[in-house]
């Protein structure tokens, strides 16, 4: 009735940010009590804004909004706000008729009508066979009651003599609701407790009492092990990573659930689930496949957050032998780019992504135009000549456009013109006739076409009108024959308009489902942030090693799996957080532990004579690859003249100090233990020159507990290779710059430090673009894409430990 109906819509407004969360919540709980429910249960419900919402729609579905009901009618009502199929919904109003008649009186009755309606969902009911599915009509005399209940008593008679009336006899009323599916519950409790008391008596002083809590048997005691043989004490296991991390959305075949509902400005409902016809032909068409797809927009290029959604869709369809299509989004043209899309084909290919088809939204020009020409016949759609200012103020006011009841021919002749280049740009659009006044900005009669007279860098100068993302995005999904549309939650507040178009073109409908998107601390990663770096010299383009793009992360060594993992651990969920930056790096190092050769290399040299050694020395030991690891070896030169890093000599010794220093000895690293004998500084008193002395018969005896990286001339006269290292920090000092009001202004000065004349072992210097190693005491280090034979240029990728910066908290 209208009452009922103008209270479910002040209700609703309120749920949409127009009250205070202790109005909404009071509201409900008037709502919920009026229909009988215990207040415990009640407040408990309005602790779920779903759950409320669902069972806000029963009453009003019911016509118990206003004028409340019994208890027992409002337990049911509860119990179909919870449990009802959502592939069925378009049914529950007459399934709550049966309720609000007293046609079903039972849990079980419902729970019959549910498995009947599911299988059934969005088509015709037939009364019989939901009747018969439910019981409606079967009659349960008492003489059935009584005899069922007699038989579970005496099949329970040990039972019930040993423990009396502290025996739980639930547990007989569930074996007798076995027999008599359909008999009242309330009836069988009270016939239970008649026939018990008959069968044992009155209760005694004993019955009265609480039952005595049995103690449970104490394990025995374990002997304490041998402290000598004790087994080595480790660290908890960090919870194991699921082997399906997208086992809990719904598989192909069950893709006729009710995706969304549409909430309308005028109280009424819209829900958009797919027909059994729909779906049958879907599944038939892809085989019953997963069909993804990872549908970039080729206008800039990709950071770790695409990788996410790399790994939702790609990764979906692998793990289910499905098929996910690389669709570049390409409906703007005046800004994509050849160079993003060679750009995004070669980052899904060094991702370890391989498409099953590559396709652009421009493909299906062609089929949305007609869509767009069918909407118009079905009434959905009209010419508007509205200017973008004044569709933003009558968006503001929930006004309509003057022009949105214009005659369905008129419509057609003007888009006709609007596609043959007849209209001038900005005098005319497309818009979709949806709800104006709904409270989702994104029903809001949107742009379907616009004009531009802008030739596409795909489809050719073929077209002057194009598709908006709203109208295309949802339909190529259609076309395409995804099976899960997947995508971050800023677009979940799109669901209704996604829906919207598909139901008013009936077509098939994939099933959305939003994730949180990939929030990582002190960077950046929206286009429009990301683009200012670049372009304002910030930093050194959109491949900068301290950017998490995935051009820079390759550029920097990130390697792909270790991207892959990360995002596998930090899992595909709907809760909108931020991840630190350690935890990406804690990957990067496992991965880089495990397959990047170590090498010797010091950054900032010091020379170091060998006094006990000639000037023509020159010796190769062996180096391990793979230390501890493996047996596998690589030649190192030793001679006369070493270096070493500066920091590893001090004129004055202390205990905490494992370096070089007067008359203290330590262990070059695969070669000898050498004593320091003396040094000379230079005209600024810096140490320029530390002599030692070797133990050329080091073999066989103790080493110190200092062991230094060093590395050698490669010839007797010939100085090492020399390199530039780049040693990066976080780009930004706060955790969150996105959120400040100059994001530049966070900014970290020591992001980039640049050191030259590093030198590096031969080995290393033979490097080429990309070659990863780990520098022994340094850090895991990639040759830059820049880097060559006679000018090497290395990036450090993450320290040897976790690290923060100095300025965290």
């Amino acid at each position: 009735d209208a009452s009922a109906l103008g209270l479910f819509k002040s209700f609703k407004l309120k749920f949409v940010g127009m009250a205070s969360r202790e109005e909404v919540e009071a509201e409900a709980l008037k709502l919920f009590l009026s229909i009988s429910l215990d207040e415990t249960v009640a407040k408990n419900a309005l602790k779920n804004p779903k759950f409320v919402r669902a069972l806000t729609e029963v009453c009003q579905e019911a016509g118990v909004a206003t004028s409340g009901c019994e208890k027992s009618t409002g337990n049911l009502l509860y119990t179909v706000a919870t449990k009802y199929p959502a592939n069925a919904l378009s049914h529950r109003p007459k399934l709550l008729e049966y309720v609000v008649n007293g046609q079903m009186k039972s849990n079980q009755q419902l729970e019959g009508a549910f498995d009947y309606l599911k299988k059934i969902g969005t088509t015709d009911i037939v009364a019989a066979d939901l009747e018969a599915a439910a019981g409606v009509g079967v009659v349960v005399t008492a003489e059935e009651i009584s005899a069922a209940v007699a038989d579970a008593i005496k099949a329970n008679e040990e039972k019930l003599r040993e423990e009396r009336y502290h025996c739980n006899t639930n547990i007989f009323v569930g074996q007798v609701n076995k027999t008599l599916k359909w008999a009242e519950g309330a009836i069988v409790r009270a016939e239970m407790e008649a026939q018990v008391e008959k069968f044992l008596g009155p209760k005694t002083e004993a019955d009265l009492k609480p039952p005595e809590k049995k103690k449970p048997a104490k394990a025995p005691k374990e002997p304490k092990p041998d402290a000598k043989n004790a087994p080595e004490v480790t660290q908890a296991e960090e919870p194991a990573v699921p082997d399906d991390p997208y086992a809990f959305l719904p598989k192909p075949d069950q893709n006729n659930m009710v995706h969304t509902s549409i909430a309308f400005s005028d109280g009424s409902t819209m829900r958009v689930a797919n027909s059994p016809e729909q779906l049958k032909a879907h599944l038939e068409r892809m085989g019953g496949t997963v069909v993804t797809r990872f549908p970039p927009e080729p206008n800039g290029y990709l950071h770790i957050g695409h990788a996410k959604a790399m790994f939702v869709d790609f990764g979906m369809a692998r793990q289910y032998g499905g098929k996910c299509y690389l669709r570049f989004d390409d409906t703007n043209p005046e800004a994509e780019k050849q160079e993003y899309i060679d750009h995004i084909v070669d980052i899904v290919t060094w991702m370890g992504w391989e498409p099953w088809k590559v396709t652009y939204t421009s493909d299906y020009f062609d089929q949305l135009y007609a869509y767009a020409v069918d909407l118009i016949k079905r009434g959905h759609a009209f010419v508007c000549h509205q200017t973008k200012a004044e569709i933003e103020a009558s968006r503001e006011k929930r006004e309509p456009s003057p022009w949105r009841d214009r005659p369905i021919e008129e419509s057609l002749k003007i888009f006709e013109d609007m596609r043959r280049g007849m209209v001038d740009e900005g005098k005319a659009v497309l818009r979709m006739k949806m709800d104006y006044k709904n409270d989702n900005y994104n029903m809001f009669d949107q742009i379907a076409y616009r004009i531009k007279f802008v030739a596409h860098p795909h489809a050719g100068d073929r077209w002057c009108v194009y598709p908006s993302y709203d109208f295309a995005h949802c339909l190529v999904d259609a076309i395409e024959d995804v099976s899960h549309s997947l995508c971050t939650l800023e677009f979940e507040s799109r669901r209704a308009s996604y829906y919207w178009l598909l139901e008013a073109l009936d077509t098939f409908k994939p099933l959305v489902w939003e994730y949180a998107r990939l929030n990582v601390t002190n960077t950046v990663m929206s286009k429009r942030k990301l683009n200012k770096l670049c372009t304002g010299g910030f930093v050194s383009g959109w491949d900068d090693p301290r950017l998490l793009t995935l051009a820079g992360m390759r550029r920097r060594g990130i390697t792909p799996a270790a991207i892959n993992n990360f995002i596998r651990e930090i899992g595909i969920t709907r809760n909108d957080n931020t991840i630190p930056m350690h935890k990406l790096e804690h990957h990067v190092r496992a991965d880089l532990d495990a397959t990047s050769p170590r090498a010797l290399a010091v950054l900032r040299p010091l020379k170091v004579i060998v006094t006990n050694l000639p000037e023509s020395h020159f010796e190769e030991v062996d180096a391990k690859v793979f230390p501890g690891r493996s047996e596998e070896t690589y030649k190192v030169p030793f001679t006369r003249v070493v270096y070493i890093e500066q920091t590893d000599f001090r004129e004055i010794d202390s205990k905490d100090f494992y370096g070089l220093a007067p008359n203290k000895s330590v262990m070059f690293r695969y070669a000898y233990i050498v004593k320091c004998t003396g040094f000379k500084k230079d005209s600024s008193g810096g140490i320029s020159e530390v002599h030692v002395m070797a133990d050329l018969e080091t073999a066989g005896k103790k080493p110190p507990k200092g062991v230094l990286s060093w590395v050698a001339q490669p010839r007797p006269g010939v100085q090492p290779a020399a390199a530039e290292v780049r040693i990066y920090d976080v780009l930004f000092k706060s955790e969150d710059p996105a959120s400040m009001e100059d994001f530049l202004e966070d900014m970290n000065p020591g992001s980039l430090e640049v050191i030259s004349g590093a030198y590096v072992s031969p080995h290393v210097a033979a490097a080429k673009p990309g070659d990863r190693f780990q520098f022994e005491r340094l850090g895991y280090f990639c040759a830059d894409t820049n880097s060559k034979q006679d000018a090497l240029v290395f990036n450090r990728t993450v320290t040897l430990k976790e690290s923060f910066p100095k300025f965290s908290k």
